[in-house]
């Protein structure tokens, strides 16, 4: 899928921003990114509300293979192929997965930033007599 099939693909949904994301491209608005649009297929933000929708039109989540093992990425679903001929519900489908993608951005906690330990006090008073020996000595 190319950058302007996509623009298209969107109309009725309203402006998305589109980048190179992975082997294809990540589709978003405002900085959440709602879509994935991968030599797969495209893929939408799924979740507990939103899931259920996507197992009764038979779609499978996102997976992908390593050397080791097969990945599933159950937050992003595919498409159902009949959307792709009905702009106006594929437009519903984006909202919701853009709905999923917000409701996972707030649930998301805020990354612990970590502090530099402080030298302890007792370290830093040897390591201060220490250097004071050796500036007498010499």
């Amino acid at each position: 899928m190319d950058r302007e099939f996509l623009i298209d693909l969107f109309a009725d949904f309203g402006p998305v921003a589109i980048r190179k994301m992975f082997s294809g491209h990540g589709i978003s608005v405002d900085g959440v990114n709602f879509a994935l649009a991968l030599r797969a297929g495209l893929f939408f933000r799924a979740d507990e509300v939103t899931i259920p929708d996507f197992e009764a039109e038979g779609s499978k989540p996102f997976q992908y293979s390593t050397r080791a093992k097969t990945v599933l990425v159950n937050s992003y679903w595919e498409l159902p192929a009949r959307l792709f001929d009905d702009s106006e519900e594929l437009a519903q489908w984006a909202r919701a997965a853009l709905a999923a993608a917000q409701r996972a951005k707030v649930k998301r906690p805020k990354k612990k930033v970590a502090k530099k330990a402080a030298p302890k006090k007792a370290a830093a008073k040897k390591r201060l007599a220490k250097t004071a020996t050796r500036r007498k000595a010499r």
